[in-house]
């Protein structure tokens, strides 16, 4: 920052929406293990009491944080079909996690949902009913959905590691593993699995659970019948 740009950010007053922007600034820097009140601080030319006017403590800061990146997220487009809705807004908060890659480990280590995220879901359990999911079938989609609602799904394991062929042994006792292993299309920043495409699978999970639900939807689905 230039001397003239460091007089110009001292006039500009602080407030909460300031520090919070600088801190996902920061954090899309530096990431979120770099991240501290001092070093905040610093960013803003201010000593670190200062924050303390507009966040109680790192964890609101955190909160904070959290709620201004799913403010990034696009509001639900206008279109007939629910699914495209859905699907279109799912999308657009993928995005927005892929340019703030630390948001994921923050919105999940809060211990309730904040305010941007409550209204988040809130505005999407609108979104299927809107498009005539029953309150009983919106109740089990937000369960089924999961952080897919959010952007992204959690695997149950990391398999990251060297692209190329099986090792032979593991490949021997683990035939089928090893078969799909060797189809998967190449992408070396995978966090699905070593190879795979991470946007192709995301797309091809939440297409499958859509159309699940539309089916659901057009038989008039309950939980009280289970059919």
């Amino acid at each position: 920052m230039t001397r003239q740009e460091a007089t110009r950010a001292q006039r500009i007053p602080l407030n909460r929406d300031r520090v919070l922007r600088a801190a996902v600034a920061l954090a899309d820097a530096t990431g979120i293990d770099a991240l501290s009140m001092r070093r905040l601080a610093q960013e803003l030319d201010v000593v670190p009491m200062a924050l303390y006017k507009h966040v109680a403590n790192k964890e609101e800061l955190l909160d904070g944080m959290a709620d201004a990146v799913v403010g990034e997220i696009d509001p639900p487009a206008a279109d007939p079909d629910w699914r495209r809705v859905v699907r279109g807004r799912i999308l657009s908060a993928r995005r927005v996690l892929l340019r703030h890659p630390w948001a994921v480990r923050v919105i999940e280590s809060r211990t309730a949902p904040t305010p941007a995220v409550l209204a988040y879901l809130d505005s999407m359990a609108g979104s299927f009913r809107d498009g005539g999911l029953s309150a009983d079938l919106t109740h089990h989609v937000m369960h089924a959905m999961g952080s897919r609602l959010l952007g992204f799904s959690q695997e149950l394991f990391d398999t990251s590691g060297p692209s190329g062929p099986p090792d032979p042994g593991p490949a021997a006792h683990y035939p089928n593993i090893a078969e799909l292993a060797a189809t998967a299309a190449h992408d070396g920043g995978s966090t699905v699995g070593g190879g795979c495409d991470d946007q192709f699978e995301f797309e091809f999970a939440l297409d499958l659970l859509l159309d699940g639900f539309e089916n659901l939807r057009r038989r008039g689905w309950t939980s009280a019948r289970k059919v």
